[in-house]
């Protein structure tokens, strides 16, 4: 065990280096009495925003679901103006009726730029957290790390959903079925692959891998299109506030407003058009029902459907999303040890203004929720690229206001001699 006199301190740290927490850090930085110096990022990855370049290749996605204004950077143009200033625009891909969209290539080359500009790989420790538990001397947590513990005076949560994918019964224990996100090798050779999904990586994928081989798209439900992740209006806080906020923090009634808002298993106009134009070719099948029986045969797996097709590929590739983030076990120790308020289906219960996580006696405590976890607060956004934005804007200011002088010149040089990333 570390001891106090060895921990190291920050005035908040942010547990992920995702979208969210990299943006966060910027946030924290610019507009806080902090500086860069008390900000603390901690991810297990080698360097920021690696689980989602991974997850973006794995899938075959070419272009974001958001648009242009929404990046990793805190001013709204800035990637247009990238895109501009190195001769890039013909990447912000045109939408209907919706904004440009940033391809992947030009969204991962600005969250670079962004990254090296404001040298935001300095404040990154790469590790683990294994534990967050109050100081027992003053105000503030302790982040028990692979890496030894860390005071801080406030943490974000910016976690993802931790690995855990969203598997069908049937596919649990057979032999040559994957998850896209976990254990599918996208750079693998197969001759016939069945891809299992009916949302945006499903599309992406089964076209992916169409240009090299044969696939089979099924999906339990008709493919259908939308635009966005949800309404347009739900970016605004002031909807959110009018439509959302509303209800009791945590109930039912927050939960089926969110879920009824959010366009989940769905496909952007484009990947449906070139979805429907590879079935038409003949370069892809798609197939719907649900699996009856699922078995291995001679190195194949075999898929037996309810209206009696049957599927036979040389791998099953699953694109069937997460499991909950609510129930994820890291999430469950923070909230027992710190006795924190839980809603429907394990909603963490929020501060609406704040974003801080309340506790079941009124305590307070200087923790703080970005992502997937803060969906009952910000909406069906959330999870996605603007709600990082929404977010900060909560966060940020919640900390500006609240702020202490952390006195930890010292601070960045101490962990710097304990893995950090560069």
């Amino acid at each position: 065990m570390t001891t106090h006199d060895s921990t190291r301190k920050f005035g908040c740290t942010v547990v992920g280096g995702g979208i969210h927490g990299t943006y966060l850090a910027q946030r924290l930085v610019e507009d806080t009495p902090l500086d860069s110096s008390d900000v603390l990022v901690v991810d297990p990855h080698d360097r920021l925003l690696t689980s989602f370049r991974e997850k973006a290749r794995a899938c075959g996605m070419d272009t974001l679901r958001s648009t242009f204004v929404h990046h990793i950077g805190t001013e709204s143009f800035d990637l247009e103006n990238f895109a501009e200033a190195n001769d890039r625009e013909d990447e912000l891909v045109s939408t209907v009726d919706y904004p440009p969209r940033p391809s992947l290539d030009l969204f991962v080359d600005h969250a670079e730029y962004v990254i090296e500009q404001k040298n935001l790989d300095s404040l990154h420790c790469q590790a683990a957290v294994d534990a967050i538990r109050e100081r027992p001397d003053t105000a503030g947590l302790r982040l028990e790390t692979t890496v030894g513990a860390i005071d801080t005076e406030h943490c974000v949560l910016a976690i993802g959903h931790g690995g855990r994918y969203r598997r069908p019964d049937w596919g649990v224990e057979l032999d040559g079925v994957e998850h896209v996100w976990g254990e599918f090798d996208p750079d693998a050779s197969a001759d016939r692959t069945i891809v299992v999904g009916g949302g945006i990586t499903a599309a992406q994928l089964a076209c992916e891998l169409s240009d090299t081989q044969s696939v089979t798209l099924f999906s339990r439900h008709p493919l259908e299109w939308e635009v966005s992740e949800a309404n347009p209006p739900w970016i605004n806080w002031s909807h959110i506030e009018a439509n959302l906020h509303v209800h009791p923090p945590g109930s039912s009634d927050r939960f089926d407003v969110i879920s009824d808002a959010r366009h989940t298993a769905t496909v952007p106009p484009s990947l449906y058009t070139a979805l429907m134009n590879r079935i038409d070719d003949g370069d892809l099948t798609l197939t719907q029902g649900t699996v009856d029986s699922a078995t291995n045969e001679d190195g194949s797996v075999r898929l037996s459907l309810d209206h009696g097709l049957q599927l036979l590929g040389d791998r099953v590739v699953l694109a069937t999303g997460f499991e909950p983030v609510f129930d994820h076990p890291f999430v469950e120790r923070i909230a027992d040890e710190l006795e924190l308020t839980r809603g429907y289906r394990g909603m963490p219960v929020l501060d609406d203004g704040t974003l801080a996580w309340r506790c079941d006696d009124g305590r307070t405590v200087p923790l703080y929720v970005s992502g997937a976890l803060a969906v009952e607060t910000v909406g069906p956004y959330a999870p996605n690229v603007p709600g990082a934005r929404r977010a900060g804007d909560r966060i940020a200011a919640a900390i500006a206001q609240h702020h202490r002088p952390s006195g930890t010149d010292t601070a960045r040089e101490q962990v710097d001699g304990a893995e950090v990333s560069d």
